[in-house]
């Protein structure tokens, strides 16, 4: 398991960097830097959620068309944003087309290309996920990943996008949280923040970079790409298909 820290932790750790007296409860403090130092771990939460697509925050969503559906399907409730190009239909083992943009979406409908269209393509539109062709064919089995914007996750393992205590586990490097946080609160009262600014930035900077390693830079015409089929790499001499 990765190694997080709590919400008090962290509240505790940029308390003490800006140098305020250590509390045993922050987030119970009535303290007025305790009561401002919790909100501002809110804001930055939910920030952080928007900056970068962390791995700990990936979550997988699935579904298959019935027959009756109109093709138009609710999004999950912590939905924030889709990863690109993991749309993926299943049965078929082809990716899902899109995302459509609107007058993608109504040169479709107008031609009315229903019988024409091989294969799912979808958009997101007034915050539901929408499958093209309407209604879509029954048995689709539609895959993709998206960025949660529940970035905490409590003692009994149920996520949120708020603190809900002091004990609850926030799911970034506490690194960056902490010096975020006090970025936030010295420039909440005013006071020069240029050098935890810039503190934040090198260990954003740095944890984005090695959130989920990195590919091999090629400067071939092949690209960086891995080779799923390839016969200087992975297929046999003889047999292949069969």
């Amino acid at each position: 398991m990765a190694r997080l820290a709590t919400a008090n932790d962290i509240i505790t750790r940029a308390a003490a960097e800006v140098g305020l007296k250590k509390v045993t409860d922050p987030l119970s403090s009535t303290d007025d830097n305790f009561i401002q130092l919790a909100e501002l771990l809110n804001g930055v939460g939910q920030e952080l959620v928007e900056l970068h697509p962390w791995q700990t925050l990936s979550m997988p969503f699935q579904l298959t068309t019935q027959l009756g559906d109109t093709g138009t399907y609710d999004l999950p409730d912590d939905y924030s944003y889709m990863v690109d190009q993991t749309g993926w239909e299943r049965t078929n083992r082809v990716p899902i087309g899109g995302p459509l943009s609107a007058q993608d979406w109504a040169y479709l409908d107008g031609r009315n290309l229903v019988s024409q269209s091989i294969y799912a393509s979808f958009r997101i539109d007034q915050n539901s996920f929408q499958l093209y062709p309407q209604p879509p064919p029954v048995g689709l089995d539609v895959n993709f990943e998206y960025i949660s914007r529940n970035w905490i996750r409590t003692q009994a393992d149920v996520r949120h996008d708020l603190i809900q205590s002091g004990s609850d586990f926030v799911l970034y490097e506490p690194i960056v949280a902490i010096k975020f946080l006090k970025a936030k609160w010295l420039e909440a009262k005013g006071f020069d923040a240029s050098s935890a600014r810039l503190e934040f930035e090198n260990m954003f900077n740095s944890r984005t970079g090695k959130d989920e390693g990195a590919p091999i830079l090629s400067a071939s015409s092949r690209g960086a790409a891995f080779p799923y089929i390839s016969p200087y790499v992975n297929t046999p001499d003889t047999g292949y298909g069969l």
